[in-house]
C-alpha cells in the first residue's frame, strides 16, 4: 500500500510539474521582423541592446521568438525587405532609424504592428499617425527629432573651438531633412557651412578629400544610419587630416572630439518593451509614442590632445562625461 501511495503521489507531482512547464511556454513562437536601414549589422550596439532587453523579458530567438533580420541602404531595398517580411507572416516589425524604414514597413502592411525608433523625422507631420498620444494606426514606439540636435552640435563645436569659421557637414539621403535647420544657426554663429553628401558607393576617402579641398576647419556628421556605420573610419580620417569631427554619442566613443544627443541603445531597449507589450496583447494604435527627454554631451579629451585643442573649462564642466 505504501509503495502504491508513493507511486500515485509521484505521478501526480510529475503531472503538475509538466503542466507548470507547459503553462509557461507560449502557445506559439512569435515572429519578429527587424528592418535595418543603412546596412547596419545585427551586431551593432543598439540592436544588441534591443535583443538583450528582449531576452530579459523572456523573448529568446530560437526558443520563444523567431527573429528575421534584414538590412538595406536604399528605399527600394528596404521596401523589398518589408514586403518579404509581411509575406512570411511576421507578427510585429521593428523599423528603427530614418523615415525610409517606416515608409517601407507601413506601405507593406496596414495591420501588422510596427514599432518605430523614429530618427530624423516626425511621424505626425509625415502623416503616419494621428498623434503621439494616440497613434490610431498599427504604429507605435519612440520618436527622436534629430533636426533639433544638429544646430546644437554646431553651437557646441563653435564653443569648443571659437576660431572655426568653415564647417563641413556630412549627410546622406537618410539625413537630408537635418541639413536645412543648420543654416539659421550657422548664420547666427557667423560660420560658413560646406554641405557634402556622402553618397553611394560611399567612398569615405574621396569624401574627406572633398572636405579638405573646401578648406573646412571642422566636420559635423549628422545623425544617420550610414554615417553611424562608418563612424570609426570617419574618426580615423578626420584625425589623419587634423580635422576635429563632432556628431552623435556613438561617434565620440570611437574618436570624435565631441558627441551630443540621446542614448540610442537606451531608445532601442525601450523599443523592445513595446514589442513585448504587443506580443502580450497590447494594441499599437492605443500605445502612446514616447520621446526621449535626456540629451547628453560627451567630450573626448584624448582626441582633443591629439589635435592640439584646449577645450574651454566651462564646456568641460557642462559635459555629462569626459573621456580622458
Amino acid at each position: 500500500m505504501t509503495d502504491r501511495r508513493a507511486f500515485v503521489v509521484t505521478a501526480v507531482a510529475n503531472l503538475l510539474i509538466a503542466s507548470g512547464i507547459s503553462a509557461q511556454e507560449p502557445a506559439k513562437r512569435y515572429r519578429l521582423g527587424i528592418i535595418s536601414a543603412g546596412n547596419n549589422p545585427r551586431s551593432a550596439a543598439f540592436f544588441a541592446a534591443f535583443e538583450q532587453r528582449l531576452r530579459e523579458l523572456g523573448w529568446i530567438d530560437g526558443k520563444t521568438l523567431s527573429v528575421d533580420f534584414e538590412a538595406g541602404d536604399s528605399p527600394d531595398k528596404l521596401s523589398a525587405i518589408a514586403t518579404r517580411m509581411v509575406r512570411s507572416g511576421v507578427d510585429v516589425i521593428l523599423a528603427a532609424g530614418p523615415e525610409a524604414a517606416l515608409k517601407a514597413a507601413s506601405e507593406s502592411t496596414p495591420t501588422i504592428p510596427i514599432v518605430i525608433v523614429a530618427l530624423n523625422y516626425d511621424p505626425v507631420e509625415k502623416g503616419y499617425i494621428a498623434s503621439l498620444a494616440r497613434p490610431g494606426r498599427n504604429i507605435t514606439g519612440i520618436f527622436v527629432r534629430n533636426p533639433e540636435v544638429g544646430p546644437k552640435q554646431l553651437e557646441l563645436l563653435h564653443q569648443a573651438i571659437p576660431r572655426v569659421s568653415r564647417v563641413g557637414v556630412l549627410w546622406t539621403t537618410f539625413s537630408a531633412d537635418q541639413v536645412p535647420p543648420l543654416d539659421a544657426e550657422a548664420s547666427r554663429l557667423g560660420v560658413q557651412i560646406e554641405k557634402v553628401e556622402f553618397a553611394s558607393p560611399y567612398d569615405l576617402d574621396k569624401t574627406f578629400a572633398t572636405l579638405k579641398a573646401r578648406r573646412v576647419d571642422a566636420v559635423l556628421a549628422l545623425g544617420d544610419p550610414v554615417l553611424y556605420r562608418e563612424r570609426v573610419r570617419s574618426a580615423e580620417l578626420a584625425l589623419g587630416r587634423r580635422l576635429p569631427i563632432v556628431g552623435g554619442l556613438p561617434g565620440v566613443e570611437v574618436g570624435y572630439l565631441m558627441g551630443f544627443g540621446f542614448d540610442l541603445n537606451a531608445a532601442l531597449a525601450r523599443g523592445a518593451e513595446y514589442v513585448d507589450n504587443i506580443l502580450r496583447g497590447a494594441k499599437a494604435a492605443e500605445m502612446p509614442i514616447e520621446q526621449p527627454t535626456k540629451f547628453e554631451l560627451v567630450i573626448n579629451l584624448k582626441t582633443a590632445k591629439a589635435l592640439g585643442i584646449t577645450v574651454p573649462k566651462e564646456l568641460l564642466l557642462r559635459a555629462d562625461q569626459v573621456i580622458q
